[in-house]
């Protein structure tokens, strides 16, 4: 049903910005909430950011809420996660996520991407 492909990662000096993208293939972004998450080596995957299909409210957790911003774009079918102040402790793998519930638990989400690619250097 649900075929995300994220993008927009890359290598960034701290203090600098990214934009990620995330698009919806199958056109299915409507009934669910889309969210963003982060897994850095050895660690557990951590919510980032969520929104509603419709896009009327956002969550954010406590170490982006400040510097993060998570928007969508029904048209395109695409969720973006604005990246700005980046720190070395952003660096990690992001995904994009669709779900039926706001959770900051992975567990609760049930599509994912493959993942993106975030570093950022000293």
């Amino acid at each position: 049903q649900v075929q995300l492909v994220e993008s927009g990662g890359g290598l960034v000096q701290t203090g600098g910005s990214l934009r990620l993208s995330c698009v919806d293939s199958g056109r299915t972004f409507s009934p669910y909430y889309m969210g963003w998450f982060r897994q850095a080596p050895g660690k557990e995957r951590e919510f980032v950011a969520l929104i509603v299909g419709s896009g009327a409210s956002t969550s954010y957790a406590d170490s982006v809420k400040d510097r993060f911003t998570i928007s969508r774009d029904g048209a395109k079918n695409t969720v973006y996660l604005q990246m700005n102040s980046l720190k070395p402790e952003d660096t990690a793998v992001y995904y994009c996520a669709a779900g039926r519930r706001r959770s900051s638990n992975p567990s609760d989400w049930v599509t994912w991407g493959r993942g993106t690619q975030v570093t950022v250097s000293p």
